[in-house]
């Protein structure tokens, strides 16, 4: 196992790229000093849900920076995945597109048959899909609320189900769910299923955290606060970043870096980082 110790530089992971520059090796990683058991190609596989766009874009990039094989799923956005994927390779990553509807347990755990044949067993697990669908108190129906409940926190307990055998059994595992701000101030602008849903996510992450910690596997979570992405457009436009405190919306890549960081440290579990420019403290 390598490790590298980069005292000497400003950005975390300045050496990593320098490294790999100079030796032109496309997979080198970096990892904390906890021990890291992975798949037989020594390099860490991790399937990114909703990984097609916005902060699940940004994730995925970022993960493939290390050296990390990426499993980019999608349900509809196929061209917007496939770009993703291509991104990777360019850069001498490996990575495929997997499509399924993750809030269906059938297309789960077909997809993860098939990621497992393609790249290897998950070792990362970042549960984002999710939807944000605007509806008010009198126009909200119940196929609106079951259809946000799933997307955004079934298919977390279905994707981390999936994936827990390997983890466990390897004694080591990274489970990473993205939250929202909308879980603490209840996402005026959004349906009241988001928030529900999102408060679940952070609920079901201390749950999975508590039961296996003992198993080696972290399990946190991220919440955002308004980030430039589609579904964070509408409130751009209507000037919320004014009231941020650091002055500006948050990007992908800020949300990719609090990743890493979970990726990377052994001893954070049942926590959820936010990541909101100080709009909500906590």
């Amino acid at each position: 196992m390598l490790v590298f110790l980069q005292k000497s530089y400003s950005h975390p992971f300045a050496f990593l790229r320098f490294f790999a520059a100079i030796h032109s090796v496309a997979v080198y990683r970096l990892w904390s000093l906890s021990e890291i058991k992975m798949s037989e190609s020594n390099q860490p596989i991790a399937l990114v849900t909703g990984g097609s766009r916005g902060i699940g874009k940004a994730i995925a990039l970022a993960l493939a920076n290390l050296g990390v094989s990426v499993a980019v799923n999608y349900r509809e956005r196929a061209e917007e995945a496939a770009s993703v994927v291509e991104a990777i390779h360019r850069n001498g990553g490996r990575a495929v597109a997997s499509a399924a509807d993750v809030s269906v347990a059938s297309s789960v755990q077909s997809m993860i048959a098939t990621i497992e044949a393609q790249l290897g067993s998950i070792d990362i697990l970042v549960n984002n899909a999710g939807i944000a669908i605007t509806r008010g108190l009198d126009d909200i129906t119940e196929d609106d609320f079951d259809r946000t409940i799933a997307v955004n926190l079934k298919s977390a307990f279905l994707c981390t189900q999936a994936v827990l055998p390997h983890m466990r059994a390897r004694r080591w595992g990274r489970v990473i769910n993205i939250s929202s701000i909308g879980a603490r101030i209840g996402a005026r602008s959004i349906s009241v299923a988001y928030g529900a849903a999102k408060a679940g996510i952070e609920g079901l992450t201390r749950a999975y955290a508590l039961r296996l910690a003992p198993d080696g596997v972290t399990v946190n979570a991220v919440a955002p606060g308004l980030i430039d992405t589609e579904m964070g457009k509408p409130l751009i436009d209507a000037g919320i970043a004014a009231h941020i405190p650091v002055g500006r919306v948050g990007t992908g890549d800020d949300i990719a870096q609090t990743v890493l960081l979970l990726v990377q440290n052994g001893f954070i579990t049942g926590q959820t980082l936010a990541v909101n420019g100080g709009s909500l403290f906590s």
